[in-house]
């Protein structure tokens, strides 16, 4: 029966014998490596940054939906609704029916502005009547066209003559003249005052009165003359 005996190395090739001995060296020089790399003492190599484009080819929302979202974007506020003032409407009163006045014929015809005067005319400028004359002649108040002067009655006054009033009614003429006087009126009776003024009359300017703005002329008006302490009022 044959013997089993274990294989030694000086049975291998020279080839074989080499080849096992680099394989056994780069497995102790790969086992340092691996522990030097472990310890940190040699850095690993930098891996150059590649230059291919990636294709991301998940859909959209899956995208969207699968990031996570870092920060929440804080909500914009809306701006203030701008309202315009309304202009206040003005809304006219209802419709008020007019109070109607009735007036007569007279009445329409005495406020018919027509029939107001003309300026300087009309009766605004009539002459003031005072009462009647020696025949029943309508009578007016006399207007100065120039004052006697006391130069022109004293003449007439009757001596001694006490304070008191003469009245005379004259008719007027052209001229601004009077005549046709006559004595109507004396202040104290018997003081011959109204004597005295009707003598002294031809002397007076006295215009004739006015009736619409119109001068009669031969229409009588009444004068008086006062006397107080020897001062003349003339009237």
């Amino acid at each position: 029966m044959p013997a089993y005996r274990l294989p030694s190395p000086h049975d291998r090739t020279p080839l074989q014998r080499r080849a096992s001995g680099l394989a056994l060296a780069l497995g102790v020089n790969l086992l340092l490596l691996l522990v030097l790399l472990g310890l940190g003492i040699i850095p690993p190599p930098r891996l150059k940054p590649s230059q291919a484009t990636v294709v991301d080819m998940i859909p959209e929302s899956h995208s969207v939906a699968a990031r996570p979202h870092s920060t929440t974007a804080a909500p914009v506020p809306k701006p203030p609704k701008i309202v315009l003032p309304v202009r206040p409407s003005i809304t006219p009163p209802p419709d008020t029916p007019l109070e109607m006045i009735e007036m007569t014929r007279e009445e329409l015809a005495a406020a018919d502005i027509g029939n107001l005067p003309k300026a300087g005319t009309g009766r605004a400028g009539d002459s003031e009547e005072v009462g009647r004359g020696p025949h029943g002649e309508v009578l007016y108040a006399a207007e100065w066209a120039r004052h006697p002067t006391d130069a022109e009655l004293s003449g007439y006054m009757p001596h001694n003559a006490p304070d008191g009033f003469g009245l005379i009614a004259c008719r007027t003429i052209p001229g601004n003249r009077v005549d046709d006087c006559i004595e109507l009126d004396q202040y104290p009776h018997g003081s011959h005052l109204a004597s005295a003024v009707r003598q002294a009359a031809w002397q007076f300017r006295v215009r004739p009165p006015r009736k619409n703005g119109r001068p009669l002329v031969g229409e009588w008006v009444q004068i008086r003359i006062d006397y107080e302490h020897i001062i003349v009022s003339r009237q």
